[in-house]
């Protein structure tokens, strides 16, 4: 199954956070405090422990949906992803074909694939321990190790919560398989829901910005159109369309706001443009005004200086 990715090989020094890998944590990941071993082993036994205990829904949908004790336990054992799982079990509960069923799984869980090539860098674990610790590769793994400061932190993070997930799944599988006679009508239940509840328990805290929020409503709303017109386990594949979607419109927006704002930016130079030509014609305007004026006063200094020669001349004669 899609589960048994192996890592692939990573090129940093082992012992050390990658410089900045893609997607990878850069040197401000250094920087932060070390987080306390026993802080770090507390949150993952709460998220094994409280997912682990879901095995049990999937071991009583799987003997409800007809397969034996032996096809459920090794279901877990060998596959070990509650999605994949569930979407088998409901295909094969609902009459569809064994290998339609399976090809679905599949295609779900190929997710952890791109799970292993990002936890490859950050645990950068030895060779020979990768194809084991390739098997834990998963959702809740993963939301556990990304977040961790230090290797050593997601190290541990990722290896207490493999571990304890994948003991307490597989024994709660086998109580539910052995139960299920006991519950009767295992639909009834609506076990099959425990395991996406917890999953979307773990994802709401991660939904932060506006962006992701819009992206996860989009993605549920395609699912739930989808439900019931495609064979199960593809509508969760094609909601993860709705991601580039966002991301398109996304695009536009900024590109349409941006000119906008050129637009606008245009429009105030030529603004400015049209005062200040405005202002240059006023300022001529009142230029020709002051030499009107000087002109005025010349002439008036002229007159005053005629008519007292004229008085000097009139006086001598009178003399």
């Amino acid at each position: 199954m899609a589960e048994q990715t192996t890592f692939p090989e990573s090129t940093g020094t082992p012992g050390a956070l990658p410089a900045g890998p893609p997607g990878g944590p850069g040197p401000a990941a250094e920087e932060r405090p070390d987080k306390p071993d026993a802080a770090v082993v507390r949150d993952a036994l709460g998220v094994g422990v409280a997912v682990g205990l879901s095995g049990f829904a999937f071991g009583v949908t799987s003997a409800g949906s007809g397969l034996s004790l032996l096809q459920t336990c090794v279901l877990s054992l060998l596959v070990f992803t509650g999605a994949s799982q569930f979407a088998l079990v409901g295909a094969l509960a609902a009459g569809g074909n064994p290998y339609t069923a399976a090809a679905g799984a599949f295609f779900l869980g190929i997710r952890n694939a791109f799970y292993g090539l990002r936890l490859s860098q950050l645990l950068d674990l030895p060779r020979a321990v990768r194809p084991f610790a390739a098997h834990w590769v998963i959702d809740e793994s993963t939301a556990v190790t990304l977040p961790q400061p230090t290797r050593r932190a997601a190290r541990i993070g990722f290896t207490v919560t493999g571990l304890t997930l994948y003991v307490l799944w597989n024994l709660t599988t086998l109580v539910g398989a052995l139960g299920a006679e006991a519950l009767g009508d295992t639909d009834a239940w609506g076990l099959d829901a425990a395991s996406p509840a917890v999953f979307l328990a773990l994802l709401a805290p991660m939904l932060r910005s506006t962006v992701e929020r819009v992206t996860a409503a989009l993605a549920v709303v395609l699912a739930l159109t989808l439900l019931p017109v495609l064979p199960a386990g593809v509508p969760v594949l094609l909601s993860a369309l709705a991601a580039p979607v966002v991301l398109f419109l996304m695009g536009r927006a900024k590109g349409s706001s941006a000119g906008a704002g050129a637009g606008a930016g245009a429009g105030d130079d030529q603004g400015r443009g049209d005062s200040g030509g405005h202002g240059n014609r006023e300022s001529h305007g009142a230029d020709d005004d002051r030499e009107d004026y000087g002109a005025d006063e010349d002439r008036r200094t002229d007159e005053d200086r005629g008519n007292v020669a004229e008085r000097k001349k009139r006086g001598e004669r009178s003399v």
